[in-house]
């Protein structure tokens, strides 16, 4: 959402406010949950939800970005932190990762039933991610944790079928584990 004036400073925590008792109901009820849900769990009334964001989708939209962002911006403190055990930080990151991907694929798929066509997500946000993982995987690499002839570009897809794997085995935890285990084991020396 752009607006064409600065919010006030309250708008700006009514705004907030909203988007995290968003970010709360839809990890708790799905995607489908009522938008008015929303406007209890953040304490404000239904108005101030549309006034922010005029449609069900805008605000799904929103919480994804947000999430997004805000994943890319772990990514990089992660980068930044240069871990003593580079294979525990790099693997640490990819479960990181498969988490967010699950969550993400559920606001994708309501918004695309719901007709909205969500923009590609890979111009600054995808290049910060392979960024990130790029650094993450060289140091994995130099520190012997991870194979050599692993790429970035390889990488990615190995993600997207071990988030789709997770998601497959459902609530079942301790399978989730283990599953990711077994991928990730194809990743090391």
């Amino acid at each position: 959402m752009t607006e064409d004036k600065p919010l006030r400073a309250d708008a700006r925590r009514n705004r907030a406010k909203v988007l995290e008792a968003a970010e709360t109901v839809f990890a708790a009820k799905g995607t489908g949950a009522p938008t008015e849900e929303v406007a209890r769990e953040a304490g404000v009334g239904i108005g101030t939800v549309f006034r922010h964001f005029p449609t069900k989708e805008a605000l799904l939209e929103a919480v994804l970005y947000a999430r997004l962002h805000r994943f890319v911006d772990e990514a990089d403190a992660v980068v930044a932190q240069n871990a003593d055990d580079a294979g525990a930080a790099f693997f640490t990151f990819l479960t990181s990762w498969i988490e967010m991907s699950s969550a993400k694929n559920a606001y994708f798929e309501a918004l695309t039933s719901a007709g909205v066509c969500v923009p590609s997500t890979g111009s600054v946000i995808g290049e910060r991610l392979r960024e990130s993982l790029g650094v993450l995987l060289r140091r994995a690499q130099d520190s012997g944790a991870v194979r050599r002839d692993v790429t970035t570009t390889e990488l990615i897809p190995v993600i997207i079928g071990t988030a789709k794997a997770a998601e497959h085995v459902g609530s079942d935890r301790e399978l989730r584990d283990r599953t990711i285990a077994i991928l990730f084991d194809g990743l090391r020396t």
